[in-house]
């Protein structure tokens, strides 16, 4: 690997490619001409790709252009499509970017790297999932500021590219993002029961208050409004999220239907909810006294690959995040990026 300086550099400035315009790949495509990479994408739609054009972003005539664009400029190719998608997507990129450095912001990490192993193993592939969005899609959905103070995930194996990983911070951060590393099992585990979940529980309590009739919806208020924000999604896309971590939402689903039907025997049998409610009360009180207590920390890149790799996954597993790069390492960036122009 080049120095760390060098690597710090060159990450900073690579070009992006962006495949997929949706709400998120529509707002990184933003965000990172906003942020001065110079940044191209495409769509598989014609209108998608149409608005995006009219909006005055570089847009690609394909997805095979775009690729082929990437691989001559040494890009960092984003895949920004619904895992359902990605078999093609990955076909695509085989064929034209064989060899390019490779991302995501798929919701899943560990179905994606065995597609990418499956379709396309020689990418450098590093896989990445910004925490964000709206119950909205399309380009039109798209925000300069989706990212901004916005978690977003990088996949941190023993394997990792350090140069790839470092290119995927760099371009998280440029966006506004914090970096939390974490290991692509362990980041599905924690994802289903944080976000595959309750959009399941928004769609079954949506569907619960929608069977009470017109008066039950008139009286609904936050805690339904709230509650069921994101069963306002497009389904296909919730379900390709959703059943593509499948494992993993069993065992968290399993874990909440014991939980209601404790809550169901105890109100049938007692009248009491207290114990319920209160394991609520008390777990919501640990993720605001969580957010208050978060270790933000900037780093260099001292060190071998692998205590790197092992002490990002570290402190992403204590609930660390990445707000930037230490004042040594953009000094030694600086000097390097002289010698890269």
């Amino acid at each position: 690997m080049e120095s760390a300086g060098a690597t710090l550099a060159a990450a900073q400035q690579r070009p992006v490619c962006v495949i997929g315009l949706g709400l998120i790949g529509g707002s990184l495509l933003r965000a990172a001409t906003d942020a001065g990479r110079h940044a191209w994408g495409a769509s598989a739609s014609t209108t998608t790709a149409e608005k995006a054009a009219a909006d005055g972003y570089d847009i690609a005539a394909s997805v095979d252009e775009a690729l082929a664009r990437a691989a001559e400029q040494d890009a960092l190719v984003v895949l920004a499509v619904p895992l359902t998608a990605l078999d093609d997507v990955l076909a695509a990129v085989a064929r034209e970017a064989p060899g390019c450095r490779l991302t995501d912001v798929t919701s899943v990490k560990v179905p994606v790297a065995e597609a990418v192993a499956r379709r396309a193993p020689a990418t450098r592939f590093v896989g990445g999932h910004p925490m964000t969005g709206t119950e909205f899609s399309g380009w039109d959905a798209g925000s300069l500021q989706l990212f901004h103070e916005k978690v977003w995930v990088v996949a941190t194996e023993d394997d990792a590219d350090l140069e790839v990983w470092v290119d995927v911070a760099a371009l998280a951060l440029a966006c506004g993002a914090v970096v939390v590393p974490a290991a692509a099992d362990e980041h599905d585990l924690a994802v289903a029961r944080i976000s595959h979940l309750p959009h399941l529980f928004a769609a079954v309590l949506a569907a619960v208050g929608a069977d009470g009739g017109e008066l039950a919806l008139a009286l609904a208020a936050g805690s339904f409004t709230d509650g069921t924000r994101v069963a306002a999604t497009r389904p296909e896309l919730t379900a390709a999220m959703t059943e593509g971590n499948r494992s993993a939402l069993l065992s968290s689903l399993d874990d909440a239907l014991g939980r209601l039907g404790a809550a169901r025997g105890s109100l049938a049998s007692t009248g009491g909810l207290l114990a319920t409610l209160s394991a609520g009360h008390d777990a919501r009180a640990a993720l605001d006294g969580a957010r208050t207590a978060r270790r933000e920390v900037r780093i260099d890149l001292d060190g071998t690959p692998g205590e790197f790799l092992e002490g990002m996954r570290e402190l992403g597993r204590t609930g660390g995040r990445v707000i930037g790069w230490t004042s040594e390492a953009l000094d030694a960036a600086e000097e390097a990026g002289g010698a890269l122009d």
